[in-house]
């Protein structure tokens, strides 16, 4: 610590005791008062006990006692009464006063004295002795007092700094030293605009010195900039000094160092604004997949309907590209809100990935170099085969449009372990094994600016009309939705690295499903109870089902469809409902119907997103549910899957978990 700075000195008000006859102790506290400048609090103990019991509670700086009491019985107290050694004694006696008792108060701690003087002078001598004590003890309590006040200073937390009226340096404390990088020696003599960064605007400079040469205190938020460029943002007060007279000479500068804090802020404000914007999202996802069933289906059953020479099928085709582009959408919409339906399977992530890596060439194109370095014994991962997928082609595609001169593209994985260490460098993931997905391209990189935003939907760097924005924004929510947790590393001109952290899974491998797309449209005969509260829906599906050789009972809500199973005396095979309608939701019918229909199977469409779907019931949504918008062919192909399937108990229990 550096030594302490001379500094002024302050009265402080001294505490006596005085032992002996009450009588004289209001002679006695008159003499005491006579002299403005000495300021004591005088307290009165009758006895020897009665003393020891006031230094119990309270401190007292000077003990005055005179011939009434024995100076052997004082030094007794005070060897009674470790706590008080330091306490000044004062004995007051007259030129009578015996020899032999003389020499027994030289006995006394703290080198009190006893003076022979008449009886007329001993206020004066009193006044002498006691007033060249006090003014010792004053100084001592001064000093110990500014070096309480140093030690303060020199140990505070924030940084402290002393300036003159134009900013000069003239102390800075340790704390100071720690945040800025400046030692002392280096910071001393410099003024504060040493500090002064380019993200800090010039007004609020102009603010600062306004107000404290106007004398009051100045408190805000500033970003200033450490001996090694690094920003950092303060809480900064400044506090003008004035001297006796009421000038100002001097500031005192504290500041509080608040950039994590900023830091933590600006990620939950980042995370309110995703899921914001995620909410929004999931809540037009329903509409707009019924509005894009009903176009799909309708140009599938007019190509269906028309000759293969027709003119008009080219056109019919693209409102069916155009509709599956839509769904596309939908569900990137769905994926970035975390609340797309998944069918979650324990996966080994580096089969998953060597299967979609084949493909990658041509999605990046021959100038990127490819590279995939698996872990071996990595673990499994519980997720959506698909949307492992989306993400590893969403990662591919972004990295070459960093990339479009060529470069190298890898994918690695990991296994890690997040203990207690891992959690203090990144505090959001919770401790436990991961798998780590690397995604590593050698472009452009990313500069500060934009890597606040990447996830963000339709945000985009590109050109207009290159992108929809919505790439990285579907990685993150898919990452999310999955339990996850992604990062991403970059600089400008050194490329970029994206991590995903999936949790370990336990359980066996599933193996992926056979691929049915080039299978035509399956049919049937048997009954079917369609529920669906969208009539425009409803009779898109009734009029293909019936094409393909259903027989269909048709119901627009639950009431009416437990109504029509009722009244319908024969079999019926299968119910396809729609999960959310108005009075009685596709679970609850399904449960009401189990004891009607036990062996009536059940499939589940729903076009809203997954956490509304299983607010509505305990749903099966891998097997037993088509998230909409679907074509019918697909619907054609689910209906005769859960149809062939093998039978359960209760089929109608079975749909529900």
């Amino acid at each position: 610590m550096r030594d302490l700075p001379p500094t002024p000195g302050s009265v402080i008000k001294l505490r006596l005791l005085y032992l002996g006859d009450e009588r004289n102790l209001a002679r006695l506290r008159f003499d005491l008062t006579q002299e403005a400048e000495e300021r004591f609090l005088l307290d009165h103990a009758a006895t020897v006990e009665a003393a020891a019991e006031r230094f119990k509670s309270a401190a007292f700086d000077l003990l005055l006692f005179d011939e009434g009491s024995e100076p052997l019985a004082v030094e007794n107290l005070l060897e009674r009464l470790p706590l008080v050694s330091s306490v000044g004694v004062v004995f007051l006696c007259t030129e009578e006063y015996p020899a032999r008792q003389r020499e027994e108060l030289r006995m006394v701690p703290s080198g009190g004295e006893a003076r022979s003087v008449s009886p007329s002078d001993i206020r004066y001598v009193a006044r002498s002795q006691i007033g060249a004590f006090c003014r010792q003890r004053q100084r001592e309590k001064t000093e110990q007092m500014c070096r309480t006040l140093w030690r303060a200073v020199e140990q505070a937390s924030e940084a402290i700094v002393i300036t003159d009226r134009n900013g000069t340096m003239e102390y800075v404390n340790p704390a100071f030293e720690t945040l800025t990088g400046y030692l002392h020696a280096e910071a001393v003599g410099q003024n504060l605009r040493i500090l002064k960064s380019d993200q800090q605007s010039f007004e609020v400079f102009q603010d600062l010195w306004k107000t404290i040469l106007s004398g009051n205190v100045f408190r805000g938020v500033l970003v200033s900039c450490k001996k090694n460029g690094e920003t950092y943002v303060v809480e900064k007060t400044v506090t003008p000094l004035r001297d006796g007279e009421g000038n100002i000479v001097r500031f005192i500068s504290s500041d509080r160092d608040i950039t994590e804090q900023r830091r933590l802020e600006a990620q939950l404000q980042q995370a309110q604004k995703m899921d914001a914007i995620g909410h929004l999202a999931g809540g037009v996802a329903h509409d707009f997949n019924n509005l894009l069933l009903v176009i799909g289906a309708y140009a599938e059953l007019a190509l269906d309907a028309m000759d293969s020479q027709n003119p008009l099928r080219h056109n019919l085709q693209e409102i069916t590209n155009a509709t599956r582009s839509a769904a596309d959408l939908t569900r990137q919409l769905l994926a970035f809100s975390r609340k797309q339906v998944q069918s979650l399977q324990v996966l080994d992530l580096n089969r998953v990935i060597l299967g979609i890596y084949r493909m990658l060439p041509r999605l990046v194109g021959e100038d990127i170099e490819l590279a995939f370095v698996p872990a071996p014994d990595i673990g499994r991962v519980r997720a959506d085969p698909v949307q492992v997928e989306q993400i590893i082609m969403n990662l591919a595609a972004n990295a070459r449009d960093a990339m479009p001169l060529g470069g190298r593209l890898t994918f690695e994985t990991a296994h890690v372990r997040v203990d207690e260490a891992y959690v203090s460098k990144k505090p959001s993931i919770p401790r436990g094994d991961y798998i780590v997905l690397s995604v590593t391209d050698s472009g452009e990189g990313i500069s500060s600016e934009h890597i606040a935003h990447i996830f963000e939907p339709f945000y985009s760097t590109k050109e207009q009309g290159q992108g929809t924005g919505l790439g990285l924004a579907t990685v993150y929510g898919i990452v999310k939705q999955s339990g996850g947790f992604v990062w991403v590393y970059s600089e400008p001109g050194q490329g970029t690295t994206f991590k995903i952290y999936l949790p370990q899974a336990q359980g066996k491998v599933q193996e992926p499903p056979s691929d049915t797309s080039d299978l035509k449209s399956p049919t049937g005969d048997e009954v079917l109870l369609l529920v669906e509260d969208d009539e425009v829906v409803r009779n898109a599906e009734n009029e293909f089902l019936s094409q393909s050789g259903y027989r269909i009972i048709e119901a627009a809500n639950g009431m009416e469809a437990i109504r029509r199973a009722k009244e319908f005396d024969g079999a019926i095979q299968l119910m396809v409902t729609d999960v959310v309608m108005p009075h009685m939701g596709g679970a609850k019918l399904a449960s009401k119907l189990a004891q009607l229909r036990p062996d009536m199977r059940i499939i589940f469409v729903s076009g809203y997103a997954e956490s509304t779907v299983l607010r509505h019931g305990a749903i099966d949504v891998t097997t037993r549910f088509l998230q909409k918008p679907f074509s019918l062919k697909s619907l054609a192909r689910k209906i005769r899957s859960v149809l062939d399937a093998a039978p359960s108990t209760s089929e109608t229990e079975s749909a529900l978990v």
